[in-house]
């Protein structure tokens, strides 16, 4: 016996045995489901449905929620090489496999019908799933008490005593040489009166201070090594 059965817009003709792929049902792995549209009953006295065949079904259980292969999409230009991709998009199916023919008193059978065949979130799918039981609450430990984070000393920024209103002997250094420093920097440390490299490496942290504020990048020239990259260029020159 066998039977023509419609899920998910497409038919199949299946007996008791066989392992279907079809559209995504709102079911677990394990569960048992019923298809309610059937199309025609075969066997020695064939059924034809108007469409469905009244009290027909087929159960069938879930094996799992699986994934297509992915599509490769061919694409025919005239005159050009044809080409193809892979598309990343993986249809949805269940797995089933056919447990039982009725030809008659489906409504009674009390089996889950197989709903949502098509389009189904996986929120619909865990909604349809038996309810767990609730796990035991952990105790939560005592939160430990933060340590507290020593804070660094606060340093007084000067105004360094060897800034320039123009470079010397109209040659300034190349600044763009130290780490970090770009075009945009190198503009802005001139238009504070720094020209050359021995200014820089004769900073102390207080006038480390006072350029980093100028410059709106607090921290960098400690944290780039300008001071030391300065004083390297500068022992080059010598």
């Amino acid at each position: 016996m066998f039977a023509v059965l419609k899920t998910g817009g497409k038919q199949y003709r299946v007996q008791a045995g066989d392992v279907l792929r079809v559209e995504r049902i709102a079911a677990q792995a394990g569960e048992k489901v019923q298809f309610n549209e059937i199309l025609m009953l075969g066997g020695d006295a064939p059924v034809i449905g108007t469409p469905n065949v009244d009290g027909a079904a087929v159960q069938a259980e879930v094996i799992d929620q699986i994934k297509a292969d992915k599509v490769i999409h061919y694409v025919k230009r005239r005159r050009k090489h044809s080409s193809q991709r892979t598309k990343g998009h993986r249809q949805k199916l269940t797995l089933v496999r056919v447990t039982d023919i009725l030809a008659s008193g489906a409504d009674a059978s009390g089996v889950m019908a197989a709903i949502g065949t098509g389009s189904v979130s996986g929120f619909a799918i865990e909604a349809a799933a038996p309810a767990k039981a609730a796990k035991p609450a952990k105790a939560a430990k005592p939160a430990k008490a933060a340590k507290p984070e020593a804070e660094a000393p606060a340093v007084d920024a000067t105004k360094p005593t060897n800034l320039l209103t123009e470079a010397r002997d109209g040659q300034a250094d190349d600044l763009k040489k130290i780490s970090g420093v770009g075009p945009k920097l190198e503009g802005l440390l001139n238009q504070n009166g720094v020209y050359h490299f021995d200014q820089i490496a004769a900073w102390n942290s207080a006038e480390i201070a006072y350029m980093d504020d100028q410059l709106s990048f607090k921290g960098r020239i400690e944290r780039d090594g300008w001071i030391d990259q300065a004083k390297q260029f500068v022992s080059e020159k010598e």
